[in-house]
C-alpha cells in the first residue's frame, strides 16, 4: 500500500514516514500543496495523510481541488486545529478521517487501517512474473536465482513492483529513492535504473522495466493481458 504525506513540518513528516515504512507501506512525502498536486496526480496513492497547515495554502483548498479532479483516494486530515468547525469543514472538504495533534501514532495506523479496509499486514511480496521481491527481508529473486541490489536500487524496484502495469513519473521515482528534491536536469535515475535492468536480467523481449517516454518508467510482463 502507498502512502503520501503532506507535511511541511519536517520532523513530524519524517517521524510518520519512518514509522508507516516500517509498518509495510509504501511512503512518499510531500512539503507543500504544490508539491503534493505534481504527486498525486499520477493516481497512484492508497491514502493521503494531509495537515491542514501548509506554506502556500491550507489543505482543506487542496482537499478541495483534488476531489474536484476526480481523485477520490482516502485522506485523513491532520493539524493542530481541534476546533468541531473546523473537523466538519474537513469532512464537508472531503476527508474521509480527522486526526488532532499530538495523536498517538498507533491510532494514525489503525486509522489508515480501517480506511483501507483492511486488519492484515501491508503485501510484503510484490512480483512480476518470475521476479519476486520480498519487502521485509529485502531480498529479490528472479528464476529461483537471488539477485543482489544497492538501497537504491532496491527502493526503485519496490516502487515500480506495487505499480505494476502503471507508469510512475520520474519526480515519484526520485523522491521513494533519494527522498530529496527532484533534480530535473540529472541522469542519475536513468542510470541506476540502468543498472537496475541489468542485474534483473531478461533478454531483449523480455524487458520487465520499460521506458514511458515523457514521464518515466513501468514494470509489466511480456505478454500479461
Amino acid at each position: 500500500m502507498r502512502v503520501l504525506i503532506i507535511e511541511d513540518e519536517k520532523k513530524l513528516s519524517a517521524f510518520m514516514a519512518k514509522g508507516l515504512t516500517q509498518e509495510g507501506f509504501s511512503v512518499d512525502t510531500a512539503a507543500s500543496a504544490a508539491e503534493a498536486g505534481k504527486q498525486t496526480l499520477n493516481g497512484v496513492y492508497d491514502l493521503i495523510v494531509m495537515d491542514v497547515n501548509l506554506p502556500d495554502g491550507d489543505g482543506f483548498t487542496l482537499l478541495e481541488e483534488l476531489r474536484r479532479q476526480g481523485d477520490a483516494t482516502p485522506v485523513i486530515m491532520l493539524t493542530a486545529r481541534g476546533s468541531v468547525d473546523d473537523k466538519v469543514r474537513g469532512l464537508e472538504s472531503g476527508a474521509n478521517d480527522y486526526l488532532t495533534k499530538p495523536f498517538a501514532f498507533r491510532e494514525l495506523v489503525a486509522r489508515a487501517r480501517v480506511l483501507l479496509r483492511t486488519v492484515e499486514k501491508p503485501v510484503d511480496t510484490l512480483s512480476a512474473g518470475d521476479l519476486t521481491l520480498d519487502v521485509r527481508a529485502r531480498k529479490v529473486v528472479r528464476a529461483g536465482a537471488t539477485i543482489d541490489l544497492t538501497n537504491k536500487e532496491f527502493s526503485l524496484l519496490e516502487i515500480l513492483l506495487r505499480n505494476t502495469g502503471r507508469p510512475v513519473s520520474r519526480a515519484v521515482l526520485w523522491e521513494h529513492a533519494w527522498e530529496g528534491s527532484f533534480e530535473v536536469d540529472s541522469n542519475v535515475l536513468d542510470v541506476h535504473v540502468g543498472r537496475l535492468r541489468r542485474k534483473i536480467g531478461g533478454g531483449s523481449g523480455d524487458k520487465l522495466i520499460q521506458t514511458v517516454y515523457g514521464v518515466g518508467y513501468k514494470i509489466d510482463v511480456p505478454g500479461r493481458v
